[in-house]
C-alpha cells in the first residue's frame, strides 16, 4: 500500500512554492511527482512587507496568514488533479509555512512561518503537519536548518565523506562524514536572496523574479573593496550552529555598503563572489583530525541552475568535484519540498527529527503539530 505525503517549500526568495508527492511505503522515501507554481504578485508584495518593520503589521500578518495557506491550497489541489488523485490517497501535507522573521540571536529568540495550517487542512481535506520549527527554539535550538536531518536518511554514504550544499535563498551544508561520526550542518550566508532582491531592484519589470543562469551577473566585474566590506558582516564571524535568513540578509543591509556610483551588473556579479566565497569559508573550515578535504559536494537548491555561481564556486573550491544532487537519485528543485514530506512522516510516526548538534538544540525531539481538517 502507498503511503502518499504531500511536501511544500517556499524559501527565502520568496518568488513561488513547490509542492512534490512522496511515498514513504518502503524503507527510502520515493519522489513520484511535482508541480511548482509563482506566488501571486499581491501576496508576494504583502511577503516582503513583511520581512521588515512597518506599521499596521499584524493586520498585514494576520491576512497574509490566511491568504498564503488559501494559495497552498490551490498548489496541493493541482499536483492531485495533476496525479489524478483524491485527497483520500494522501496521508498528510508537510508544510513549512513562509518564513517572515527568523531571529535565533535574540533574547528570547524566535522564528516565525506563516501560511495557516486550519485553513489548509480545512480547504483540502486533508491533515496538515506544520509548525516544525518553533520545538527546535523551545529545546534551545536555532530551528534551523532542518533539511540536513533529510540529507542524512537519503543521502548518507558509510562508505564515502560527502557535503550536501543547499543553494536555496540561504546557503547551507551538511556535512555527512560518513560512519560513526556525527553529522553536522549550518547556514553559510545567502545565496539566492541577494541576487533576486537586487535583480528585481533593478528590473522591476523584467517579468521574471531572479536573474536566469547569470546572466546579468555575467556582464558585471566583481568589486573586491565591496565584496571585502561585505564579507566583514558579523555572521559570517560566528561559530556553528548557525543560522540566517532575510533579517540579516536584504537590500536594506546591501545598500548601506554601496555608493551609488556602482554599476548595477557589478554588485550583482560582487554578491555571486559573496555567494561562492562564504561558502567556500566553510566548507574549507571543516576538520576533523585528517589532512583530507571532503572531496564530494553534491549541490541542490535553485542555486544549481545559475551557471555564473557554480562556476564561482568551482573557482573556490578547485579540491572538490561539484555535483547535483540528481547524480544521488534526486532533482535539485525537489529537496527541500521532499525534506517537508519526510518531516511530516517523521511526526505521524513519532520520529524525532531534529539535530542537535546542527541545531543547537538540548536533545532529539519530535517536530511539527498536527491539524485536521475535521
Amino acid at each position: 500500500m502507498t503511503q502518499y505525503y504531500v511536501g511544500l517549500m517556499s524559501g527565502t526568495s520568496m518568488d513561488g512554492l513547490d509542492a512534490v508527492l512522496v511515498d514513504f511505503s518502503d524503507t527510502q522515501p520515493r519522489f513520484i511527482a511535482h508541480y511548482s507554481e509563482a506566488l501571486p504578485e499581491p501576496l508576494a508584495q504583502r511577503l516582503h512587507q513583511l520581512c521588515q518593520s512597518s506599521s499596521n503589521e499584524l493586520h498585514v500578518f494576520a491576512q497574509a496568514d490566511r491568504e498564503f495557506a488559501q494559495y497552498c491550497a490551490v498548489v496541493v489541489h493541482r499536483l492531485l488533479q495533476q496525479q489524478q488523485l483524491t485527497v483520500e490517497h494522501i496521508v498528510a501535507i508537510g508544510s513549512h509555512g513562509q518564513t517572515i522573521r527568523h531571529q535565533p540571536y535574540a533574547s528570547p529568540s524566535y522564528t516565525l512561518q506563516l501560511g495557516d495550517p486550519n485553513t489548509l487542512a480545512c480547504l483540502t481535506g486533508i491533515a496538515v503537519v506544520a509548525d516544525f520549527r518553533r520545538k527546535d527554539i523551545a529545546l534551545g535550538g536555532q530551528g534551523a536548518p532542518l533539511v540536513p536531518a533529510f540529507h542524512q536518511a537519503i543521502f548518507a554514504n558509510n562508505q564515502q565523506r560527502r557535503i550536501i550544499l543547499n543553494l536555496g535563498g540561504i546557503a547551507n551544508i551538511t556535512v555527512l562524514p560518513g560512519a560513526p561520526e556525527a553529522v553536522i550542518g549550518f547556514d553559510t550566508g545567502p545565496a539566492n536572496t541577494l541576487l533576486d532582491q537586487w535583480f528585481g531592484y533593478c528590473h522591476p519589470d523584467a517579468g521574471e523574479s531572479f536573474d536566469r543562469d547569470g546572466a546579468f551577473a555575467a556582464n558585471g566585474q566583481v568589486d573586491t573593496a565591496l565584496l571585502k566590506q561585505l564579507l566583514q558582516a558579523e555572521f559570517f564571524q560566528r561559530p556553528a550552529p548557525k543560522s540566517t535568513g532575510r533579517d540579516d540578509f536584504n537590500l536594506a543591509w546591501l545598500k548601506q555598503y554601496l555608493h551609488g556610483d556602482e554599476a548595477a551588473a557589478d554588485v550583482q556579479a560582487t554578491l555571486v563572489e559573496l555567494t561562492a566565497a562564504s561558502v567556500a569559508m566553510a566548507i574549507n573550515g571543516l576538520t576533523d583530525g585528517s589532512e583530507q578535504p571532503y572531496e564530494q559536494v553534491f549541490v541542490c537548491g535553485g542555486g544549481v541552475y545559475n551557471s555564473v555561481l557554480m562556476a564561482a564556486l568551482q573557482r573556490h573550491l578547485p579540491r572538490q568535484q561539484l555535483h547535483s544532487t540528481a547524480t544521488l537519485g534526486v532533482q535539485p528543485q525537489h529537496v527541500e519540498a521532499m525534506a517537508f514530506a519526510w518531516l511530516a512522516y517523521c511526526f505521524m510516526q513519532r520520529i524525532p527529527a531534529n539535530l542537535p548538534a546542527v541545531t543547537g538544540a538540548s536533545r532529539r525531539a519530535v517536530l511539527g503539530g498536527l491539524f485536521l481538517p475535521d
